[in-house]
């Protein structure tokens, strides 16, 4: 059985609104947690639940880094990097493996 890879994940609400930047072992489950509004919190609250960015790591401290970095980001920067990858900011959860 090989190791579930971390991810590093940003939601956002709709295009270019409120943004969530996460890091979780098990990317599928932790976004349908965000869809279930479970648990209520912030992104519950401004209905951030549309996946639009992530990227894998193999080991948990990576993905943390990462994580870390890129909330010390200005947001004209985190938007960039979500339009490189997805410029229609399509909700990527269904592309995920389950």
């Amino acid at each position: 059985m090989t190791a579930m890879p971390f991810a590093v994940y940003m939601l956002a609400s709709r295009r270019h609104g409120t943004l969530y930047i996460g890091v979780t072992n098990d990317l599928a489950r932790r976004v349908h947690e965000h869809k279930a509004k479970r648990p209520a919190g912030f992104t519950a609250r401004y209905e951030v639940d549309r996946l639009v960015w992530y990227e894998l790591y193999e080991r948990a401290i990576e993905a943390i880094q990462r994580e870390k970095a890129l909330k010390t980001w200005r947001r004209d920067w985190k938007i960039r990097l979500i339009e490189e990858a997805n410029p229609d900011w399509s909700d990527l959860t269904a592309s995920l493996a389950l």
